[in-house]
This record gives structure tokens, sequence and C-alpha cells, in this order.
């Protein structure tokens, strides 16, 4: 209470002070969630350089409102502190200008659309592309005879939806040198034909790195437009800072011009790419890259991302017990002595150790290798996290919380579409299916919930993940029984998982997140207040405005505002 009551003076002298000059910015008559100590609404919030130096009534921010202040009025918009996605891949900003395949809903679709792509680009030494559904195949097993039709001349590399797959036809398969006799790489297999046991044009985890290192690499201006494409995007759905879960050298140094030009939209933390079969002897050459970039505005290459297992889908999640109708359990890509000596030298050497698991023996592992950690070099605010949580085991389940990691669950993939009935269930039988995305389960430990979209795996937009964390439907579906209804959540868990949480997960609490004095002007404008709609309408919802620092770094052009709106950077 008495460190409630100094901070209340703090905040009350702050204000004091700032009302000596007036504001660059204020929003007036809106409703506005903080997300701070007080989460009371408020009507209005005054920026200066870049910082909030006032959120409270409409009535009083008129002192801060001076000759020159821009003033906008919001007609009762609903503000709220910038979003956080806690996990995503914006390099995928380059496949945007390739064959885009998220659409696709059959496989004539995909092979039509990848048709018209590779007829349109004759000169293209490969035609690449992502975003098949697995689903829309058999045994999630396209054919590369399939490819062979459309393009014979060229070879095709086609990554799958979640990223774990590869489609390629005969002509990537030769260039790589793969045929009947080519073993499995570890952590890879390539699915063959069962009569005659030639590859048909599927490789599985690493076996894609067989044709990808053969492809042309991408060139530094490539990589820098797709990023700022991924930006771009994630600005016009309210996303102001971005934790990209895998950055390699080069896409490191992309960020770091970008940044160094001006020119990054967002706060970026990226995780560097970790060699799962190198071991501990990496992270010396891991430690220097992260020196290269310290010291920058807005992007910050703090973390490091291990991968302890793949997909349920492709039955390379690594599970507990076998997958239905066989004695595998998928492959973690670690052994457990493996995974504990690299968390434990990674944490030791001060990375925020990100770890993607998907099977509930990998995030066994995953949480052991933690815990061995905080033994081994003590206790420190290290903030781990593992991202995407599709199956936990009941035990594992209070460990989130007792350990200090962070949960970062992609809430847009918790209903029950055609990933979970066609592929997922009939692989881990009903039992276990009773038991996937446990959000509910997780945030009633008290862990600190963050969340995140794996964009390009998945739409990157917030209000549909939330919708669906919320309904336990797909976005928009109409009224009906919640699938697995007791791992639903409340809007404002997940609006604090969004903001809150990814603040938190960022080491960036104490600059945003929430929308108090002396907080930088991370905020965003939707076009209805999300507490007096139906959940089912959150993802008709739409941000209207994205400020940056006060900068506007997104507008709906389609908006109407009274007042003077803020300029963008030039």
């Amino acid at each position: 209470m008495r460190a409630s009551l100094r901070f209340s003076v703090l905040l009350l002298a702050t204000a004091a002070c700032a009302r000596s000059e007036p504001a660059d910015l204020v929003l007036r008559q809106g409703v506005i969630y903080p997300f701070g100590i007080d989460s009371a609404a408020a009507e209005a919030v005054a920026i200066r350089d870049g910082h909030i130096i006032y959120v409270g009534s409409d009535g009083e921010a008129k002192a801060y409102i001076g000759s020159r202040t821009r003033v906008i009025d919001l007609g009762g918009r609903m503000v709220l502190p910038g979003f956080h996605d806690t996990h995503v891949h914006p390099r995928g900003g380059i496949g945007l200008r390739e064959v885009v395949l998220d659409e696709a809903e059959s496989r004539e679709a995909v092979l039509e659309l990848v048709r018209r792509y590779a007829e349109a680009r004759p000169d293209l030494p490969w035609v690449r592309g992502r975003g098949w559904a697995l689903p829309l195949f058999p045994d999630a097993n396209p054919r590369k005879e399939w490819l062979d039709t459309i393009v014979p001349d060229r070879p095709v590399y086609l990554t799958a939806a979640d990223g774990h797959s590869v489609w390629v036809n005969s002509k990537a398969l030769a260039v790589a040198g793969i045929t009947k006799t080519t073993k499995d790489p570890v952590d890879g297999r390539i699915e063959r034909d069962p009569a005659t046991g030639e590859a048909t044009g599927t490789l599985r985890e690493s076996a894609s790195r067989l044709v990808e290192m053969h492809l042309p690499a991408y060139t530094q201006e490539e990589i820098r437009a797709g990023l700022t494409l991924a930006i771009e995007m994630a600005n016009r759905y309210g996303i102001t800072s971005l934790y990209d879960a895998e950055a390699e050298v080069e896409v490191l140094a992309a960020y770091a011009a970008l940044d160094s030009a001006g020119q990054l939209n967002a706060r970026v933390v990226a995780a560097l790419a970790v060699d799962t079969r190198a071991g501990p002897g990496q992270v010396d050459s891991l430690r220097i890259l992260r020196a290269g970039h310290t010291g920058r505005a807005y992007f910050q290459p703090r973390a490091a991302k291990i991968f302890v297992d793949g997909v349920i889908e492709a039955k390379t999640a690594a599970l507990l017990e076998p997958y239905v109708g066989g004695s595998s359990r998928g492959e973690a890509r670690l052994s457990p002595g493996g995974i504990d000596s690299l968390v434990a030298a990674l944490d030791a050497a001060g990375f925020q150790v990100h770890l993607h698991a998907i099977g509930d023996r990998a995030m066994r592992m995953a949480l052991d290798a933690l815990a061995n950690a905080r033994m081994h070099n003590g206790p420190r605010d290290a903030r781990p996290i593992i991202a995407h949580l599709q199956l936990i085991d009941s035990m594992d389940i209070p460990r989130f919380a007792k350990l200090g990691v962070i949960p970062s669950f992609q809430p847009l993939w918790a209903w029950e579409d055609d990933y979970i009935t066609k592929l997922t269930v009939p692989v881990l039988g009903p039992a276990r299916s009773r038991h996937l995305y446990p959000i509910g389960s997780v945030a009633r430990t008290g862990a600190r919930l963050a969340a995140g979209s794996d964009w390009p795996v998945s739409s990157m937009n917030p209000l549909e993940a939330i919708e669906v964390a919320i309904t336990r439907r797909a976005p928009g579906a109409p009224s009906g029984p919640a699938w697995l209804p007791d791992e639903a959540v409340g809007l404002d868990a997940m609006l604090r998982a969004y903001t809150q949480g990814g603040a938190y997960a960022a080491f960036a609490e104490g600059t945003n997140g929430t929308l108090e004095i002396g907080k930088a002007a991370d905020l965003i404008v939707l076009d209805r207040d999300l507490y007096r709609i139906p959940a089912a309408e959150i993802h008709v919802a739409k941000v209207v405005l994205t400020l940056l620092e006060g900068r506007q770094v997104w507008r709906d052009s389609s908006a109407i505002f009274r007042g003077t709106p803020t300029p963008s950077r030039p």
C-alpha cells in the first residue's frame, strides 16, 4: 500500500511538471484502457516528445492543449496500448512476393496458383512459394508429379503453411541429388512411395535443407523489403512490437540497416537461430553476434531460439506416449542431456531462451531444461519463453508459473479446424485431444501469458486470435458449442497477454505495454469498444490508427477523425 501511495505521488508530481508545456498531440473523447496500475478507463491521453504525459478525463486534458498541439477527437473510439506479437517470423514478408498459397482451399487451387505464377515469370530459375495447407492432401503428403505437370522445366520449392514440410518437384529433387537410396537426415524425413521407395516430393523438417541449400540466396535488398512489408502488415493490425522467433545472420543485418536508416516502424526483439546439432560450443559465436547489434533504437537480438520438436500433423512432435496406430513417439531434436546443457549454456551467457515445443514430451524436456539451468546458474530475471504449447501433460501445467516461464500461445489455433479434425485427433486419440491448447488451464495457474501469431503460418491479426481464445470457435462462426470450453479465457486476459504480457516478455514493461505517464506513446485506436460487442464480433473490429512513440505508422484512410491527425515519419 505504501509503494502504491509513493507511485501515485510520483505520477502526480510528473503530471504537474508536464503541464508546464503543452502536448504535441492530444487524443480526446475516447474510451482509453491503460492496463496499468489503475486500469480504469479514461477519456483522453496527451503525448509530448513521443511519451505519454497525461491519461485521464477529457476535461483536464484541455490543460495540455496549446496553439501548436495537434488534437484528435476520437468520437468514442477505443484506445489500447500497442499490441505485441510474441512469436512471429517477419522474414515471411519476402514470400509475399512469391507464390502465396494461404487462401487456396483445394489441391487444384494450389496448382493453379503455382501455374499462373510460373507462367508469368519464365525467367526465374526457381519457383518458390509457401502456405499450402496439409489437410488438402492425403496423409499431408503431396506428390512431385502434380508439380511436374505444370512446371516441368524448373525446380519448384513450396513450404507448407506450418513451415515444417516442403513440397518439391522432380527437378528440385534432381538438383539436390535425392534418390531412393538417399538416407533421411538427422531430425528429418524424406517421404517415400511405399511401392517403389522413391521420394514422393514431400520433405519433413531438416530434410528440406537438402533442397534448400541449392536455392538462390536472397539479397539484402530483398530481405529488407520483405521485413518492411511484414512490419507494414503488423502496424495495420495494431502491432507495435514484434518478437522475431528465429532470425538468421542476414535478417539481423537487415533489421540493423532499417533501424539505422530510421525505417523500422516497430520495436523488434530477435531470437538468434540455434543449431540443435552444434551444442553449447556455439554459444560464444552467438554472444559475439548479439554484441554486434547492441545499442540500437528499436532492434535488440537478446534471445536464442531452440526447436525441441516438430509438429503433430507430420508426426514429428515428441510425445510421451506413441501416436495412434504405431510405436513411434516422434523424435525430439535433442536428447534430454543435450537440451539441458544447451539451455544452461545459453542462460549462463545471458540469453533469453525461446523454445518451440508442440508435443507433451517436448514440453516436459523444455521445462526440465529450464529448471536445470536455474539450478546450475542460480535464479535470475531470465523470462524464458515456450511457444505453441499444443499438448501439455496436466502434471506440467503448474510449472510455468513456478519456474517463471512465459507461455506464448498462438490462440488462433485453438478451434476445431481441419488440422485438428483430420490430422491431429486421428493420431492422438480422443483422450489426449481433450487437452489441446490449454490456455485456460495455464492462465488459472497465474502464469504470465503472452500471445503471438507465428505468421506467416497463420493470420497476424490479434483481433481474430483474441476472439478464438474467448469463443474456442472459428472467427465469425455462428453461435454453437465451444471446442474444449474449459480452456477458454476472457477478453481482459487476452488483451493483457497482447499488451502487458508481450511487453514483459520483451523486457520492455518499463517502456511500453501500458498507457501510463512516462511511457512511450505506443498506442492504437480501434473503431469500436471490444468490451461492448459480442465476442463473436471481435474479428470484425478494425485498427484505425497506430502510433509508435507518438508517430503515425498506420491510419485507416476510411476512418474520419475530427481534428488534425499526427503526421507519419517522413
